[in-house]
């Protein structure tokens, strides 16, 4: 027999890790109240209202990160909710983390699903674009002998679990060469369309190239696997949430991304989709009853894990969704050509990103003839204290800039600055 102080203990406790902090979020986003997305093209511009979004980070001002597009910091409120959390979690973890913050898996599910416009029963939370894609990568049956396609600008870890299913299982693998920049989408299609095989078994295509910010014809891709009978797996590690998109527009079965990037949701979180019809034929990486063959959950199956990082993921949402998706794309596209069009005056700079909307947005990757990249990219960071991420690519070299919203127009004339003096005095001994 439980006591009325009993009841409401329990009560209480399950209160706690739910708390929301909406005078912060407030605070952070009230300069964008009202304001509908058709004005987002003019809230790009609009300083004094991203100073507010700037002051919700914690990041450290005293260098300048423009990896953004590698891992982002979280605003302090993603932050705060995911420390409440853990500390929720450690007062009693087989009860707090097991039963009261795993259970609310589900509504952050329901907010992911309706971000990306599918059914919250398709969709699997993770710790990461990695997790997400080689449970598909693995998971799918292929025999010796089958062919799998990508192309050569994949993420390398995507590369790697292929090479390893090369060499423990037999199957081929086929990489297509695509152009930097890719201006043509039917050029695109063309490449990977004159690759398929009669033993081609699986597609794998990026969304966003990691190496230079190029977005692909997802849609288009999806449809020509469809055409031949082959499953095509989308790395969608740099686009969710890094511009407006919906599964619709990409129509694929399988999606796989990281959150801590452009959703700026805690470290080690991802979201895998896997369309309804497809879940029962997709092996999980971790072993899990047959009773959850056909549950998407199956592949959350990994063992003890903090549920902290999971449940705050709720706020990196609210605070995207405050920002508004259209205006964080518009800020994004902003910063990056603040940058790149004022280093293209020089005839030295080479863009390796095309600028077009449809084909990048906050990413871009940049070289300049005669400075060695790599030296460039260390003398920046050793010099300057602004952090770059160093692309040595057989078909691109360059420093990938990624901006976030968090960066000011003074950090981007700081790194301009600085490569514009290495441009015309060149890179010290």
């Amino acid at each position: 027999m439980y006591s009325r102080r009993d009841v409401l203990g329990a009560a209480a406790l399950a209160i706690v890790p739910v708390r929301l902090e909406p005078e912060r979020i407030a605070r952070a986003l009230e300069p964008f109240a009202g304001r509908g997305e058709a004005s987002s093209e003019r809230d790009a511009r609009d300083e004094e209202a991203w100073l507010a979004v700037q002051q919700a980070f914690t990041v450290d001002r005293s260098l300048v990160n423009l990896n953004n597009g590698g891992v982002s910091p979280s605003p302090a409120i993603v932050q705060g909710a995911m420390k409440r959390h853990l500390d929720y979690s450690n007062q009693c973890p087989p009860h707090h983390m097991w039963q009261v913050l795993e259970k609310q898996r589900e509504g952050v599910r329901q907010r992911l699903a309706r971000l990306f416009g599918c059914d919250a029963d398709e969709i699997a939370i993770t710790r990461n674009a990695s997790e997400s894609l080689q449970t598909c990568q693995l998971g799918l049956e292929l025999e010796r002998g089958d062919e799998v396609l990508t192309s050569t600008q994949d993420y390398p870890r995507m590369l790697t679990t292929f090479e390893q299913r090369a060499r423990r299982e037999g199957i081929v693998l086929r990489k297509v060469s695509l152009p930097v920049p890719a201006e043509d989408d039917a050029e695109v299609v063309r490449r990977f369309a004159e690759a398929i095989g009669p033993r081609t078994r699986l597609m794998l295509v990026c969304h966003v190239i990691n190496l230079t910010g190029q977005i692909l014809p997802v849609r288009e891709l999806v449809a020509l696997g469809r055409e031949h009978g082959v499953p095509v797996v989308v790395d969608g590690a740099h686009a969710f949430a890094h511009f407006p998109f919906a599964h619709a527009e990409l129509d694929c079965d399988y999606y796989g991304t990281s959150l801590h990037k452009w959703l700026f949701a805690p470290h080690g979180t991802g979201l895998l989709f896997v369309r309804r019809e497809k879940i029962a034929s997709l092996w999980p990486l971790m072993g899990a009853p047959e009773k959850l063959d056909g549950d998407v959950r199956k592949f959350e199956e990994i063992g003890t894990h903090p549920a902290a990082n999971a449940i705050a993921i709720a706020e990196a949402l609210t605070f995207h969704e405050g920002i508004g998706p259209a205006r964080k794309a518009a800020r994004l596209r902003y910063l990056r050509d603040q940058w790149a069009k004022r280093l293209l005056q020089s005839d030295r700079v080479r863009l390796r990103t095309s600028l077009e909307r449809r084909f990048s947005c906050g990413i871009a990757t940049v070289a300049v003839e005669g400075l060695d990249t790599a030296r460039l990219g260390a003398h920046l960071w050793e010099r300057h204290r602004i952090l770059t991420s160093t692309i040595l690519h057989p078909e691109v070299e360059g420093l990938r800039i990624s901006p976030s919203v968090y960066t000011t127009l003074e950090e981007l004339d700081r790194f301009c600055e600085a490569v514009e003096t290495a441009i015309r005095e060149g890179l010290p001994a």
